[in-house]
Order: C-alpha cells, then structure tokens, then sequence
C-alpha cells in the first residue's frame, strides 16, 4: 500500500462510518497562538473541541500536515521526522472510547483495508496520576477486542497523555498502537515506546475529557471528544515491510536527490545513513514550511528561527557528505515533485520556496565555514589539555563573533564527547546584552552622541549617501540602521541584491556631485507630522519626540534626524566606497570614507 492509497482508503473508511471529509490546514496555527506551528490535526479544531458547532458536524476526517520539532534531536533515527503528515479522525461530543477503539482496531486489522495482523498489535493506555485515574475503561476495551494484558502496557503521563497542544486547553490520556517488527528485543525491560524500533508507533487516540487551564489544573471538558492520529508514513513503512519510513516511496526521490548530489548512495544503517535521513526530512520540512500560504521565510525569531535551524541542520549534514552550496536546490525540487499533486500550494510557491533556500544556505554556508574551522581548533587545544568541558565564554564568542548557533555548538560537542558549560554562556551573553542597553554613548565609539570634526562630515554624507542609493537602485531603498566613527560610516539599507560595480559607481557619482555643489546644509524644527507632509524622510520615528528637526541638504534632500550636520556641503571632501556587503536577509551594508578633509567645491 502506497501513502496515496493509505490516505483515500482512511478517508473511505471514516466516510462510511458517518464522518464528513474536511480540508488540512495551514502550518501556522489559527486558533492556537500558544504553539509556532500545527503539529497535530487538532489545531485547527480546537474552538469545535472546547463546545463550538463544526458546520460539517461532530464526525469528522482529514489528512493535516503537521510539524514538530520537540525530538529533532532524534530524527536521523528509523520513524522521527519533523515533518508528517496525520490522518486524524474526530467526535466532537459524539462517539467516544468504545467506537473510538472499536474502528481503530477494525482499520488495523481487518482484510478489507490494513489487514494487521492482530497477534502483531500491542497497545499503551494511561496509568494514572494525580490529574486522571488510571484508565480502565480503554484496558477493558481492548482486551474485548482480544488484546491479552500482555499486549497491554499502562504507562505514565509522559507516554500515554496528549495536549494540550500549546500551554492550556483540551487534552486527555490517549492509548497507542504499536507493530511489532519481529526484531529483537533490546532487553528484558524492552517495551512499546521503547526507542530501539522493536515496535513501531502507528496510531494514537486520544480521549479529550479535560480542558488545562493556565494555573495548571485539569477540569472536565463539558463535552468528551475523541481525537485520533495516524503517520502516514509509519504506517506506509509498515504496510510495506519497511524498517524505515525513509525506505518507502514517499522519500524514494527526495534520497535519490540527495544521492545523486553527493555522489553516495545511502547505506543501511549508520553515520552516513543518518545523515542521508536528517537531510531528507528537514529539506522536506523546509519546502512545506515556505511554500505554506503563510509566507514564512528565514529570521531569528518564531517560526522564521525554526525554518532557519532546519535548513541550517541540513547543511551541516550535507557538509558530511561531501555536498557543497547549491544541493539544495535539486532535493527541493524532489520534494515538490513528490507532492505537489497533493498540496498544490508548494508548486504555486516554488520560486519563493527555491529562492529562500538558495539565500539561506549561502548565507549559512559562510557562517559555518568560519565558525566550524574556529571550533575544530579550540577542541583540538581541549583534547590536548585533556578538558572535557567547552567553556561558556568560547560557545557565547562562537555564537557572537561568528554567528555559530549554539545549537550547533551543543551538538557538534556531544558528538566529540565534550560538554559545553552553559551557564556560563548564559552569563557571557546577559554580560553583553547589558553592555548594549548603556547606549552607544557609553558602550561604543561614534553615534549621534560623536560631534567631531570628522563623524560630523561623514554622519552628513549618510543623508546623501542615502537618497543617492534611492536614485540608482529604487525608492524601496530605507536605512535599517548606520555606526559612524571618526574613520568611517557604516551604513545598512533594504535592498535584495548585491550592488554591481556600475551602481557602486553612480552612487559615488552623485554623492561627490552634491559635494562639490557645495550645497547648502539648513535646518528647521516643526511637528513630525508636518515633516513627513513635506516629504521629509523619517525613519526610527519611535526616536523622536513631536517637535523634530528637518536637515535639508540644498533641494537634493530632506531627512528628520537629531544628528551633528556641517553647514555646506563642500566641507565633506571626496566619498568613496570601500565596500558593500549582505548584512542579513534583504539587508545590505556599505562601508565608506571621505578620503581628504578639505573643500573639492572649487575643484
């Protein structure tokens, strides 16, 4: 059986069991602002589970894709991924555990759809704690169903309690099917849950008597719900007699891609293998994450951070297998080939999925080369003294110095057998943190607090500097941010592309044009609102109080700013470029200088 025929023949199954066929959602949650992303079917029902009427009624099924990143650290194993896709089947005070159970087992085993056999199925269910009672109602269920107590296993909160999914809301214990693969056991201790792939999870339910409140207490829900999973591709793996669910057809291209693009094949199990694995599920994570009707894209915050980690990770695994910038592009395109038949949305999206991941792993490609070179160093000097520990200061310099997240960091000394001191980089990192809240005034040379000679001329040059980078490349040019030192200004501006020798050339024209016009520098005090209604430019409004000042640089410019200002122009002397550089996501940075100190006005 195929994922594609798993999904309809689920569908059916429900169909005829009273449900109605609803649409997955979007990755981003709607109704839960308390999780980043979807990470089970239940997200977008949330306000039907607390008592709200679904308008397709209290039976319902779908296929929702779903992201989770709580165990990234086991993905690269034989089941974890991070991206998946659940079937889910849901009563919304309707049925409850004696259906629930009585069609999970049906669909498990019966000839007509999975065809399990029933000797292979072993169960979890909860074993009780101060917030519910052992459950005895789905034990009993089961062994109705011919599950033997051997078969049976009551296990705590941790294993057998779902939700809620954020940090309240409706959740209750659950029971859990496992497949026993005929392996051998790891030990006598050896259970379902147990990680070493003895038995392989393929369906949860999940029995929502309990709403989480935000002072931690559990209260009956005033309707029970039923809320059920099924992985796709566990059970696919399953079905097939896989070991693996990277063995079926749904990774099939997305390994031949990464095959092809690091000149391996993939082996049966280790280092390598892994690998292979942890590529294919976060490239597959990532093409779902941006091509999602949402739009998020790479950043340090949110959803945009735990894009950027994954696609990040995956590089990083790459590197192992001898892949370089530019893999990702071809294992991309395998995903959406894959399945855009099914979400259509990752082949509308495909030029925006594609272009992030290009930018993303060239941005990142630098950062790791230089931080990972760094860290091989400092563990090689830790392995000669014998120290086991990295110290908090060296991971916070990694992370400052070279933009090397500490992830990495943690990761790549575990893998040494190194540990990292993390409250030292904790300490390292609030250290800095507060050396940046005293204020450039205090903390660091140049700024608007500067009035000298020099950071005068050049702070001067920014507004120039600014409106002509407006005139060569486009009005969608704004500052994002400048340091300006008696030696040199640095100046960031939105712009998603690298600058071409020709434009770096027009904006020094134009700059030292308006120099050498010696134009007039004047300066006005009015109301913000009535600056930015003569077309003043007004950035970082949240500086400013209602009465601004208005610098005017002849008709060639007008800026609201509360920066040093020579009186003409002509004072600046010669701007030149150094250099022009990425800063960050659709961010550029330019260093310049003014090379002489006297007047080219009459030149």
């Amino acid at each position: 059986m195929t994922g594609n025929e798993l999904r309809q023949a689920y569908l059916d199954f429900f169909k005829t069991k009273g449900h109605a066929i609803i649409t997955g959602s979007s990755l981003i949650p709607q109704n839960d602002p308390t999780v980043l992303f979807t990470t089970a079917g239940m997200h977008p029902l949330v306000p039907y589970l607390l008592g709200e009427p679904h308008p397709a009624g209290k039976r319902l099924c779908n296929c929702q894709k779903c992201i989770r990143t709580g165990d990234i650290d086991d993905v690269g194993d034989l089941s974890h991924l991070t991206f998946f896709e659940m079937l889910g089947n849901w009563s919304l005070g309707d049925y409850f555990k004696e259906e629930a159970i009585a069609w999970s087992f049906e669909f498990l085993t019966s000839h007509s759809y999975l065809g399990f056999s029933p000797e292979s199925l072993f169960v979890t269910v909860f074993a009780g704690s101060e917030a519910a009672p052992r459950d005895e109602e789905a034990i009993m269920i089961w062994k109705k169903h011919g599950i033997p107590d051997n078969r049976i296993f009551p296990l705590p909160m941790s294993d057998n309690w779902w939700g809620p999914a954020g940090q309240t809301g409706p959740c209750g214990p659950d029971t859990e099917m496992f497949i026993d693969t005929g392996r051998a056991p790891c030990g006598p201790d050896c259970r379902p849950g147990c990680k070493c792939g003895k038995f392989f999870e393929i369906w949860n339910d999940v029995f929502m008597q309990y709403e989480k409140t935000q002072h931690g207490r559990y209260l009956p829900l005033k309707q029970h719900n039923v809320d059920t999973g099924m992985g796709v591709e566990r059970t696919v793996a399953m079905m097939q007699g896989k070991s693996s669910v990277y063995e079926t057809e749904l990774f099939a291209p997305i390994i031949q891609a990464i095959s092809e693009a690091s000149g391996r094949r993939m082996p049966d199990n280790d280092e390598i293998a892994r690998a292979f694995r942890i590529i294919a599920d976060h490239s597959r994570s990532a093409v779902f994450i941006l091509g999602d009707e949402q739009g998020i894209v790479p950043g340090n915050l949110g959803q945009g951070y735990v894009l950027r980690r994954l696609i990040r990770r995956a590089v990083r695994f790459a590197r192992r297998l001898g892949m370089r910038e530019g893999f990702f592009r071809p294992v991309a395109e395998a995903v959406i080939a894959a399945y855009s038949h099914i979400y259509p949305e990752l082949e509308q999206n495909r030029g925006r999925i594609l272009s992030e991941l290009d930018k993303e792993e060239a941005r990142f490609e630098e950062t790791l080369t230089r931080g990972m070179a760094e860290l091989d160093k400092v563990l090689q000097k830790m392995k000669e003294s014998c120290q086991t520990v990295l110290p908090g200061k060296m991971a916070f310099r990694l992370y400052d110095t070279y933009g090397f997240p500490l992830e990495f960091t943690k990761e790549i000394c575990r893998e040494q057998g190194v540990g990292v001191d993390l409250e030292g980089f904790t300490s390292s990192f609030e250290a800095h943190r507060n050396i940046s809240r005293q204020g450039v005034d205090k903390a660091f040379k140049g700024g608007l607090a500067d009035h000298s000679e020099m950071t005068t001329r050049l702070h001067t040059a920014t507004h120039i500097l600014h409106r002509s980078l407006q005139i060569v490349l486009g009005d969608h040019v704004r500052q994002k941010g400048s340091n300006i030192t008696a030696e040199r200004l640095r100046f960031d501006f939105v712009h998603n592309a690298k600058m071409t020798p020709e434009e770096i050339r027009k904006v020094e024209e134009i700059v030292n044009d308006v120099i050498r016009k010696d134009l007039p520098v004047t300066v006005e005090q009015m109301t913000l609102e009535d600056a930015k209604a003569r077309g003043a430019t007004a950035l970082f409004t949240t500086k400013y109080g209602e009465m601004v000042k208005v610098y005017s640089i002849g008709d060639f410019s007008k800026e609201v700013c509360g920066g040093p200002h020579v009186s003409r122009t002509g004072a600046l002397g010669r701007f030149k470029i150094v250099k022009e550089e990425a800063s960050s996501a659709g961010v550029r940075r330019i260093r310049a200088v003014l090379e002489d100190t006297s007047s080219i006005a009459s030149g």
